[in-house]
């Protein structure tokens, strides 16, 4: 049987998080939404910019991830940053916050999109801090990489 290409649709994704952390390794985790949530991310109105994952009562919580207030809602509405659950496999969980504690790693949320199925997932990275001379690595190699292909490209 052959593989379906994948139809994920990013709803909101954390351009800095590439550029801010060396990305070591990437898990999907399931989030628990309000109805207003789901129908404010399927207008794909959301901001991870200043979002972090975290541990709280032994499960692991999405923190200041902005979703707006949906419009039709009337006054049935949610709250825009409110620490919203991560749902993971308790092994998973473990995982996490133990290579947080551990190693030092940071869990960045890298985008919000909804799978094949129409559910909302998190893309959580396990990520250590760039230094500076690092950024600076990263955005050389990166202007390096366009030039190259723009050489390519006009070359034939």
């Amino acid at each position: 049987m052959a593989q379906q290409p994948s139809t994920n649709r990013a709803v909101a994704q954390n351009r800095r998080a590439q550029y801010d952390y060396f990305i070591d390794e990437k898990i999907e985790a399931g989030i628990m939404l309000v109805g207003t949530e789901v129908k404010a991310l399927r207008e794909g109105k959301a901001s991870l910019s200043e979002s972090w994952a975290g541990p709280r009562d032994g499960e692991l919580w999405l923190h200041n991830c902005y979703i707006p207030e949906y419009g039709n809602s009337g006054h049935f509405n949610h709250v825009p940053t409110r620490p919203r659950k991560l749902l993971l496999h308790r092994k998973e969980v473990d995982k996490l916050m133990g290579a947080a504690k551990r190693q030092g790693v940071t869990i960045v949320p890298m985008s919000i999109y909804f799978n094949d199925r129409g559910i909302a997932k998190v893309l959580l990275g396990l990520a250590r801090g760039k230094r500076q001379v690092d950024k600076r690595q990263t955005t050389k190699d990166r202007e390096w990489d366009r030039q190259k292909a723009r050489v390519l490209r006009d070359r034939g």
